[in-house]
């Protein structure tokens, strides 16, 4: 698989405050990766200078094997064929839905022109829109008219700034499955930036998790939630539990709960304490008379119950489908196939 798009040892900052720090990261042809993070993590930042829109102030952005900026050479936004999809649409209100898309084909012939706008309007099943304007289409149609003007001019890269957070939630995962297809059956390669963890799960092959300018980790939605490198992505990726532990021996912890096979997400020697990180659906819960945890919370979730239960002292997440009174007790077992370890910070 060819790389597209390689950056290495990024720097950008504001007012001489490093936004970006050496961040490196390679996107190969056709993959859709998703930057998530907090607010002020620099998702925005890195995107903007991927596009040509924020100088960097040193290191190397190429794509295609060609360089954007080099720390000598800087290539303009309008050269890079970079396409890019802005949180509010950014359409034209006063054109139509098929102007909006033929936007960029200006100085195509005319003939041209009008059979891509119809290729990319039936691509995003907007064909029998293409004389209305954008007030008179809905956040979701909004989008896609968006892409379809994005895609009519064949970008290398398509960047995304949180692209569904004006969707409304009842529509939202369909469009994310939606637009996926899309890219994929036209071999897209993106970069979207979110806040929002479901929707990197839904829409991305790979995640890079940010904080303060940095990727604290890349891979796929799968390999990050389940075998995090460190306490802030295991944390960021959803709720768990950390139950103190000792490691025994290789790949064995010693716990309240008895021995725990876990993975060493950190260096970790043996006879050292530390913490097993467990996710709610690694622990199940049995009702049981003498049982030695207690049910303290329980939340409904529509799906399932939530569970804050605990065992001499120690606090643990569980998740059940069927309902536990407070106050009961149980039996706790843990599918530890997944549980991570971790050194005590």
């Amino acid at each position: 698989m060819s790389r597209t798009l390689s950056i290495e040892h990024l720097v950008c900052r504001y007012d001489h405050h490093s936004v970006i720090s050496s961040l490196s990261l390679t996107v190969q042809q056709g993959e859709i990766v998703c930057l998530l993070g907090a607010s002020g993590c620099g998702k925005t930042t890195l995107l903007k200078a991927i596009a040509g829109l924020h100088p960097i102030a040193s290191g190397t952005v190429r794509l295609n094997d060609i360089a954007l900026d080099d720390n000598q050479h800087h290539m303009p936004p309008e050269k890079r064929n970079i396409g890019m999809i802005f949180q509010d649409y950014a359409l034209f209100p006063h054109l139509t839905v098929a102007e909006n898309v033929a936007f960029g084909l200006r100085g195509m012939p005319s003939a041209e022109q009008q059979a891509i706008v119809s290729e990319m309007l039936s691509l995003v099943h907007l064909s029998q829109h293409e004389k209305r304007y954008p007030h008179q289409l809905s956040g979701g149609q909004q989008q896609r008219v968006a892409i379809a003007r994005s895609l009519a001019c064949k970008p290398d890269l398509l960047l995304l700034d949180e692209p569904f957070s004006n969707i409304d939630t009842q529509v939202r995962q369909g469009l994310i499955k939606e637009i996926r297809a899309i890219f994929k059956a036209q071999g897209v390669t993106a970069i979207f930036v979110t806040h929002s963890r479901e929707e990197a799960f839904a829409f991305a092959d790979k995640m890079a998790v940010m904080n303060h300018g940095e990727i604290k980790q890349f891979g796929s939605a799968r390999e990050l939630y389940y075998y995090p490198t460190s306490r802030f992505v295991a944390n960021f990726l959803g709720g768990g539990s950390y139950l103190p532990a000792r490691k025994e021996a290789e790949g064995i912890f010693s716990t309240v709960l008895g021995n725990i096979n876990a993975y060493s997400g950190t260096v970790i020697s043996t006879g050292e304490s530390c913490d097993i990180f467990l996710r709610p659906q690694q622990i199940t819960l049995t009702p049981l008379e003498h049982g030695r945890a207690r049910v303290e919370e329980q939340q409904f979730m529509g799906d399932h119950w939530r569970y804050l239960v605990d065992i001499e002292g120690y606090k643990l997440f569980s998740t059940s489908s069927e309902p536990i009174s407070l106050g009961e007790n149980c039996q706790l077992e843990v599918h530890d196939s997944t549980a991570i370890a971790f050194a005590i910070e």
